[in-house]
């Protein structure tokens, strides 16, 4: 009988090692760049592994965490999210304002990858897209000038079908476009790819 006794008490001496002492003591997760430029999540240090910590982005503080709101009900909102989420390269941020509705699970993780592409390049800029204006008709005799379209109130106040986000790539200087395309769904505003 004391051959289990000793069993259990060795079984739980490595068990207690193995856990941390309370609940000061949680690990946490760093976020390191691989030689490769790869994004790392690891426990340990980021030296440990030979890759180095990620810099935080010159000019631009961390993005404070915020309490969920509801869903963007205006463009603007919209526009603020998903640049909020660039500047603090939170994917799970901008995730948060894409439209996931009907998507498959393979398509998801693909969209995340693309989303974790886009938040990892400097945000110069998002400029709203509009919505091509067809071309004037122009009646037998007459030239477009004569006859100038009328600018109405409802024109001038189109929403916008897309965002594209200026930014840059690796060197800062090449410039890289992405548009994201506009939803709106439950009284919502939503991007997508």
């Amino acid at each position: 009988m004391r051959r289990p006794a000793a069993l259990a008490l060795a079984l739980h001496a490595a068990l207690a090692g193995a856990l941390p002492a309370g609940p000061g003591h949680a690990q946490s997760i760093n976020r390191c760049t691989g030689a490769d430029g790869t994004t790392i999540y690891t426990d340990r240090r980021c030296s440990d592994i030979g890759a180095v910590t990620r810099p935080q982005r010159a000019g631009t503080a961390a993005a404070a965490p915020r309490a969920y709101r509801g869903c963007a009900r205006n463009v603007q909102d919209l526009v603020h999210e998903v640049s909020a989420a660039i500047d603090g390269r939170d994917v799970n941020r901008l995730a948060g304002v894409y439209h996931f509705a009907g998507m498959s699970s393979r398509s998801g993780h693909h969209v995340m990858d693309r989303l974790d592409t886009i938040v990892q390049r400097p945000l110069v800029g998002i400029v709203p897209v509009q919505a091509e204006t067809p071309a004037p008709v122009q009646a037998a005799g007459y030239s477009a000038s004569t006859f100038p379209p009328l600018a109405t109130a409802a024109s001038a106040r189109r929403r916008p079908v897309a965002l594209r986000l200026e930014q840059t790539v690796g060197d800062r200087i090449t410039p890289r476009s992405t548009v994201l395309g506009l939803r709106r769904h439950m009284g919502c505003w939503w991007v997508s790819l």
